[in-house]
């Protein structure tokens, strides 16, 4: 898909109805599907939010961007993830907090990005994180600039995010589960899970 046939699309992307939970489960782990919205409540998650940052490549093809985490001593060291990251204080709201974060991890300014709209919160068990996501847009593609948080922009063609073949599962062990098989994307050799994942078939099924 070329980026003028992706904005094209952009009224369609802003007027569609959500997959919601159901899109996104289609990619989501055997433990996610067990926290309902009044058990995910009672959990008192802290609120976090993630850009979906889509933009032309040199090519002239329509991408978005992935990043992969520093390794660090925690729940999500070195994954495959949206920037963003938790509500501040400072952030009127949770759009706010997404482009801020966006701006901070990986240089791309507020005032250049066009948000498209939001989309369905995705919980993350291990971290207990409510994470609001949202799509938008840029003209050109952007000078990255890292933070400490990030160790690599991932550029992935919106074509690979839409073919099927794509999809796959992993056997996976973590800090906390052992021995199970997660629905994943392989997406420019990177395995692809979880939350991000889940946001991630949820667009694909707004860009269908």
């Amino acid at each position: 898909m070329n980026f003028i046939d992706f904005k094209n699309k952009i009224a369609i992307l802003q007027t569609n109805t959500l997959g919601g939970l159901e899109a996104q489960f289609r990619l989501a782990p055997k433990m996610r599907l067990q926290y309902d919205a009044a058990s995910i409540q009672a959990n008192n998650p802290r609120k976090a939010a993630v850009l979906a940052l889509f933009y032309p490549n040199t090519k002239g093809e329509a991408c978005f961007l992935l990043t992969q985490r520093a390794r660090y001593n925690g729940t999500h060291s070195a994954q495959i993830s949206f920037p963003g990251g938790k509500i501040d204080k400072t952030d009127k709201n949770l759009k706010k907090a997404a482009l801020r974060e966006t701006f901070e991890e990986v240089g791309v300014l507020e005032s250049s990005i066009n948000v498209i709209r939001e989309l369905t919160d995705v919980y993350i068990p291990p971290s207990n994180f409510l994470v609001t996501p949202f799509i938008g847009f840029v003209d050109k593609r952007p000078v990255f600039d890292l933070n400490y948080e990030v160790d690599k922009v991932i550029e992935v063609l919106v074509s690979d995010l839409l073919n099927d073949s794509n999809i796959t599962s992993i056997n996976m062990s973590t800090s906390y589960m052992d021995n199970v098989n997660i629905p994943c994307f392989k997406l420019n050799d990177y395995i692809v899970w979880g939350a991000t994942a889940m946001i991630l078939s949820e667009i694909k099924e707004l860009l269908k």
